[in-house]
């Protein structure tokens, strides 16, 4: 038969099953604390039973507190707060602009640089051909230079001109 539990100051052990002692604790009493002590919110209550003990209690407010008066929002942070959205709205519209436009602008990059080759080839080729020619043992013909005079009366009047060739 099994030994029912009775509160003790000693401890006691009890045969269990498997073997295994059972070990009952041995009641400590605590050093009680000066009612002085005490922090604020915590008081000794008795409970319904008749025990006292400590307790957490909620101090009664003494009066209400004055609610804040409202004050008007000024007119700078309502005009903020409507830009500030729209602020942001609009940089992330010209991020997904730029994210679509991106392709055909690396295109065009590639067409004006390709057009600036075509002129700059177009420049320089008669300076290299004319180069080439003085510079060749083979005695190329001498550059001639034409000067053309054109004279008109009037807006609309008939133009006379004459070259002289050098």
């Amino acid at each position: 038969m099994a030994v029912p539990y009775e509160p003790t100051n000693a401890s006691t052990t009890a045969p269990a099953r498997y073997g295994a002692p059972i070990l009952y604790p041995t009641a400590i009493r605590q050093p009680a604390m000066p009612l002085a002590e005490l922090p604020p919110g915590v008081e000794m209550v008795t409970l319904p039973g008749g025990y006292r003990t400590l307790a957490y209690t909620h101090p009664q407010p003494t009066a209400p507190a004055p609610s804040p008066v409202g004050q008007p929002v000024p007119a700078w942070a309502k005009t903020t707060a409507l830009l500030a959205p729209t602020l942001g709205g609009g940089i992330a519209a010209a991020g997904f602009g730029i994210s679509y436009a991106a392709p055909g602008l690396i295109a065009m990059t590639e067409a004006l640089w390709a057009a600036i080759a075509l002129i700059a080839a177009g420049t320089l080729a008669p300076l290299f051909l004319r180069a080439g020619r003085a510079t060749s043992g083979r005695g190329g013909a001498p550059v001639q230079h034409v000067t053309q005079n054109i004279t008109a009366t009037g807006l609309f009047g008939k133009a006379t001109g004459s070259i002289n060739q050098r």
